[in-house]
């Protein structure tokens, strides 16, 4: 079977790639001739653990390629797969500029049945307006069919988690459509993989109450982690606790900084937007909202206290990333921690081990090392805002003899409190008892 997937960001790359890794032939399309020139002489626009192998080997074998002529693509494959950007506009609803400018293109250039399928993440609704559009650019009355198939993929673990889905959600009210992309799929049929067929808004409608309800516990233990703070009690033991529950599960009970990247903060504020435009109000999912916009003031409240008077001080930050095996800082609550450093009047010294050439530009007047321990040299304080593996097991002791005072504030709870307090560090973290 040949596709084609038309955008080549983060969604749109790492499903052509791992598509081609399953035997299709597959065409990456992109009207950003820079990117498809890099991509073809092996560059890789984003940072994706295994991808670039991927991409290197189906290329080498005929199985993947990348173009910037749409039509001829279109015209080839049986399936196209729309996997453009959806970024916010200024209400919060998700910008479908870029859909439907593909969409037209598409119906200039069918000329026999083909399934179009949605894996952008996109508001209920957009399927019907695929088809009116498509329909309204065809040369000449053709079958075709709309489709839904939004991916669930985590920045980081991408491959994996396309390799290796949860599930895989099809959304379509044709049943020629749902043959064909359950035999494209076949490879993860074989491996047990869960099929949810439904129509295109209800598969849409999936895609958004998962992000939403993920984003939700996450600030839901964020909540609890305060409370902990104010308290006394351990979230560590608490998120365990709850996490043994098959009901509640162990997953995104980790508190920290807040949630952010570029799925979690506009899928939240779309839906919150689209229930608005229905007469709803969304209260558990706009009180998420609230918790996460309020995290990083929470966090940079905790380094003041161990820096006292801020203003002259350096603070060491380790990770600049919202999570680690990425090189996304979209939203990165580590971002905003910085930019109220410098606010109070903290000097700060960050690194991180992929995303600094990406920071730079975000973060003018931050001194950017290269490495951890070149950051905590003559710090007041070094703040973890990231736990990129290589930040789990730091030596302490170097740590201790390079900052200007023995302080820590570990923002992803990496380490344990009485450790820290045995080396002898002002140490503090996210809901767990606080070690002087």
């Amino acid at each position: 079977m040949n596709i084609a997937v038309i955008g080549t960001g983060y969604v749109g790359l790492v499903t052509g790639a791992c598509f081609a890794e399953l035997g299709v032939h597959v065409t990456c399309i992109d009207n950003d001739e820079a990117k498809i020139g890099a991509l073809k002489a092996g560059r890789m626009p984003i940072y994706e653990p295994g991808l670039e192998e991927i991409v290197e080997k189906n290329v080498r074998q005929g199985r993947l390629a990348f173009s910037t002529d749409t039509g001829t693509a279109i015209e080839r494959c049986l399936v196209t797969f729309i996997a453009v950007g959806t970024p916010p506009d200024a209400e919060g609803q998700a910008d479908l500029s870029f859909v439907k400018d593909v969409a037209a293109a598409i119906g200039k250039r069918i000329r026999e049945y083909k399934v179009i399928v949605t894996k952008s993440t996109v508001p209920m609704g957009t399927g019907a307006l695929i088809r009116k559009i498509i329909e309204q650019n065809l040369p000449e009355p053709i079958a075709f069919s709309v489709a839904s198939n939004p991916e669930f993929l985590r920045e980081g673990s991408a491959v994996e988690d396309f390799m290796r889905p949860n599930r895989i959600v099809v959304g379509t009210e044709d049943a020629q459509a749902a043959a064909i992309l359950r035999d494209l799929y076949r490879p993860l049929y074989l491996i047990e993989t869960p099929f949810v067929i439904t129509d295109v808004v209800t598969a849409e409608m999936i895609k958004y109450a998962s992000n939403a309800f993920l984003a939700t516990k996450i600030s839901f233990i964020n909540e609890i982690a305060h409370l902990c703070d104010r308290l006394g009690a351990d979230v560590h033991d608490v998120a365990r606790g709850m996490g043994l529950d098959n009901r509640i599960g162990r997953k995104f009970l980790h508190p920290g900084p807040g949630y952010g990247g570029s799925c979690f903060p506009k899928d939240t504020q779309a839906v919150q937007a689209l229930a608005r435009k229905a007469g709803m109000d969304l209260r558990v999912i706009g009180a998420a909202i609230e918790v996460n916009d309020a995290q990083p003031g929470l966090m940079l409240t905790k380094i003041r206290d161990v820096l006292g008077e801020p203003r002259g001080k350096v603070a060491a930050v380790l990770g600049l990333t919202f999570k680690p095996n990425t090189d996304d800082i979209r939203e990165s609550p580590a971002l905003k921690i910085i930019e109220g450093l410098r606010a109070m009047g903290v000097s700060v010294r960050a690194y991180d081990p992929i995303a600094m050439e990406h920071a730079r530009a975000a973060l003018p007047g931050v001194e950017f090392v290269a490495d951890e321990y070149e950051a905590a040299s003559g710090a007041d304080v070094l703040v973890l805002a990231t736990e990129w593996n290589q930040f789990r097991s730091l030596d302490m002791e170097r740590i201790k003899g390079l900052l200007r005072r023995p302080a820590i504030v570990d923002l992803r709870n990496i380490y344990e409190p009485s450790e820290m307090a045995r080396l002898g560090f002002t140490f503090r973290c996210v809901g767990r008892r606080p070690v002087a």
